[in-house]
């Protein structure tokens, strides 16, 4: 066995995805799985793999950055991506975090800076790069709906990565009333990915103090 982490590189410039295999097969304690040049063969490929991180980059063909998130993590909901971009709006980033991205980076960022994002985001935390976490400041106010105490309750339980099952299970209540719930957490945020909510719960504090890193 290897504690190595798992990285798959997605992006449709091959220099660029091969420049970046590069910087990081210099790593002991990091193993390139692959590079692909789009969406659905990193949807297609993801099981194979079997990686631990994927770099993404959020324009491709076929199937763009925002979608390939979304399909990869309802496939492999464990998987941290990590969207690479040359766009550094709030909007692009906001999106991209409601997806389930666990980070974001530009392009033009310092080779030493993707590796400290592949560290962050297996540590279970998100990861802006300097440059986006500007941008991303006054879109970050996501006024949404407010959520029930019990919702609340049932997104500590989610976002620590517990099934419906398991959360029925800690709660005393049944699988589909947690799958309700669950479908109202994500409709009042705008959250579609279990990743989605992970990332929600860290920012807004509901992850403090559960334990989370060693």
């Amino acid at each position: 066995m290897t504690d190595k982490t798992r990285v798959l590189i997605v992006d449709d410039h091959p220099m660029v995805a091969e420049g970046i295999r590069a910087i990081l097969e210099t790593y002991d304690d990091l193993l390139v799985v692959g590079t692909l040049s789009n969406g659905r063969e990193a949807i297609d490929q993801v099981e194979a793999l079997d990686p631990d991180v994927i770099l993404l980059d959020l324009n491709m063909p076929q199937v763009n950055g925002l979608a390939a998130t979304e399909m990869i993590l309802e496939r492999r909901p464990d998987t941290r991506i990590l969207i690479l971009s040359m766009h550094d709006s709030g909007e692009y980033i906001a999106t991209a975090l409601n997806h389930g991205a666990m980070g974001y980076l530009l392009k033009d960022v310092p080779t030493e800076e993707v590796k400290r994002a592949i560290d962050t985001v297996m540590a279970g935390s998100l990861y802006m790069c300097t440059g986006a976490a500007a941008s991303l400041r006054p879109s970050l106010g996501f006024g949404r709906e407010a959520l029930t105490s019990r919702e609340q309750t049932i997104l500590l339980e989610l976002a620590q990565g517990r099934s419906n099952k398991d959360v029925a299970v800690a709660l005393d209540i049944s699988v589909r009333t947690v799958e309700t719930h669950r479908k109202n957490i994500k409709r009042k945020l705008g959250i579609s990915s279990t990743a989605g909510l992970t990332r929600y719960a860290m920012e807004h504090g509901v992850l403090q103090g559960t334990g989370t890193g060693r």
